[in-house]
């Protein structure tokens, strides 16, 4: 197994080592793994005339398609796509190889049977939320369960943990990356990490009565539920003065999501709390942890894994790879992977700061890292406020709004027909717990100002209830993700010219 054999020194080489490495990586694996075995590649790479063997650098990645979502999802006409872009050897390429004859000569053929199967034989399987389209699974091999346990250690060291440290781990037990890197994270670590399963399993007071029992150094999990499952625990009273690392993933975490986590753990009587994101998505089949930059202002960035996948940032509309640090579109290619395995895959996933291969300002790690804010081209609404026209509204900025304000507690944003009325125009209704005292009549006209500033747009009414309703709405305990946008207008409304309005802009 190779995925080890960078784990002491991945982070401390310069940015031409680094390239090199994967450049010499990307042409193994394409040629060894990729062109070979799986299906979709090979027949793409003889559709375009495209040579696995001339893919020798990382900048020879832009001879590559890209792939998106849209590849994966089933077509009515030719069925599932999926089993195509997994890892299928042939025994016939593999019993010719060198290092093939050398094995079975020196340990027996079974020996080589049993480290094909280990290498290329799927065991567990993830899945995409199927918020956007249709749910994708994703094929998880023994091999690809060593580098997921791989990465997990690099987070744990990364985020600063420690083996003695007990984790709990609050992501809900599902067929999703977040849950499984969590888990294999600890295996990979050598520590304890109890998995509650989140509000679907546990509920909400079971993981509150785990986190006065177990008295964890560091919770894990998706920011919101963490929220309900602190205020609750600072409704009940309870202490946990031990806690000392959040780590988060699943959803954004703007400025004040951690600030309103660190004033509840404080209430809680912990003393400093690191409070860091994290990012990955189902198709990398890893995530990677922001550096928790101690006296910083801001997170300097994700700390990436080179030796097992290369990252490029695009322009979303050429396509083209930007300069150092420059905003654009996240695309990734895996290094080491077997299973379900995509190249150049567009995540539909922005970053504001670019990518940046100079030292960690704050660790003085090396490994390159993705800086500033992630948004999603999929958070970009299209609303009919007027009769003519849609208005475009970015909800990530109206997120960020309303986490950053000290005076929200939860809320969620609500999209709904007029009257209910699928010929009516589009209303936003904007649900507030509010956090501690406050006066109801501010609020709101802050939250009007400051929805006005970003959009030019007002929520057409903002209506308070209690931390315990606002649970119910998000479906804190009953959804897997707990909803902070939703939109209930089932019906598009026809614009001027009679053609229904987009109501979402789908991915590249």
């Amino acid at each position: 197994m190779n995925t080890t054999r960078l784990s002491t020194h991945w982070d401390s080489l310069s940015a031409d080592e680094l390239r090199h490495l994967q450049g010499v990586k990307l042409r193994r694996y394409l040629a060894d793994n990729v062109a070979p075995f799986s299906k979709h590649y090979r027949d793409l790479f003889a559709k375009e005339g495209i040579d696995p063997f001339s893919i020798r650098t990382v900048e020879d990645l832009a001879k590559l398609p890209f792939t998106s979502k849209r590849h994966l999802v089933d077509d009515p006409a030719t069925g599932s796509r999926v089993k195509d872009f997994v890892l299928v050897p042939d025994e016939a390429i593999l019993r010719k190889r060198p290092a093939t004859i050398l094995k079975a000569l020196r340990h027996g053929r079974a020996a080589v049977k049993a480290g094909f199967e280990r290498e290329y034989r799927p065991i567990l399987m993830t899945s995409t939320t199927g918020r956007s389209t249709e749910p994708v699974p994703f094929l998880y091999t023994a091999h690809d369960l060593d580098i997921l346990s791989v990465t997990g250690r690099r987070m744990m060291e990364i985020c600063e943990s420690d083996p003695a440290y007990r984790h709990l781990n609050l992501f809900p037990f599902a067929p999703h990356l977040a849950f499984w890197l969590a888990h294999y994270a600890g295996l990979g670590y050598g520590t304890f990490v109890l998995s509650s399963g989140g509000g679907k399993v546990m509920g909400t007071e079971g993981n509150v009565r785990f986190l006065d029992k177990i008295r964890p150094e560091a919770l894990i999990g998706m920011p919101t539920f963490l929220y309900h499952v602190l205020s609750l625990a600072v409704e009940r009273g309870l202490a946990v003065p031990k806690l000392r690392k959040i780590v988060l993933g699943g959803e954004k975490v703007p400025p004040g999501t951690r600030r309103k986590l660190r004033a509840l753990c404080a209430e809680l009587g912990a003393g400093k709390v690191d409070v860091m994101a994290t990012y990955g998505f189902t198709e990398a089949k890893m995530a990677w942890p922001e550096c928790p930059g101690h006296g910083m202002d801001g997170a300097p960035g994700y700390h990436l894994s080179p030796d097992l996948g290369i990252v490029e940032i695009v322009d979303p509309e050429t396509g083209l790879v930007v300069g150092e640090g420059e905003p654009g579109e996240i695309v990734f290619t895996p290094l080491d992977s077997r299973g379900s395995v995509v190249l150049r895959y567009r995540t539909g996933d922005r970053i504001s700061g670019g990518l940046v291969h100079e030292a960690c300002p704050a660790c003085g790690r090396t490994a390159p890292r993705l800086v500033g804010e992630i948004s999603r081209v999929t958070d970009m609404k299209r609303l009919r406020i007027g009769k003519v026209k849609g208005t475009l509204v970015n909800f990530n900025e109206l997120e960020n709004l309303l986490d950053n304000l000290d005076r929200v507690g939860a809320w969620q944003i609500e999209l709904r027909k007029r009257n209910d009325d699928p010929l009516e125009v589009d209303e936003i209704v904007v649900h507030i717990a509010p956090s501690g005292r406050v006066s109801r009549s501010s609020l709101a006209h802050e939250i009007e100002e400051r929805f006005r500033a970003a959009t030019e747009l007002t929520p057409n009414r903002i209506e308070f209830h209690s931390a315990e309703h606002l649970r119910a709405l998000q479906g804190v305990g009953r959804a897997l993700k707990e909803e902070k946008v939703v939109d209930h207008r089932d019906v598009p409304a026809p614009d001027a010219g009679g053609k229904p309005e987009l109501t979402t802009l789908t991915e590249p």
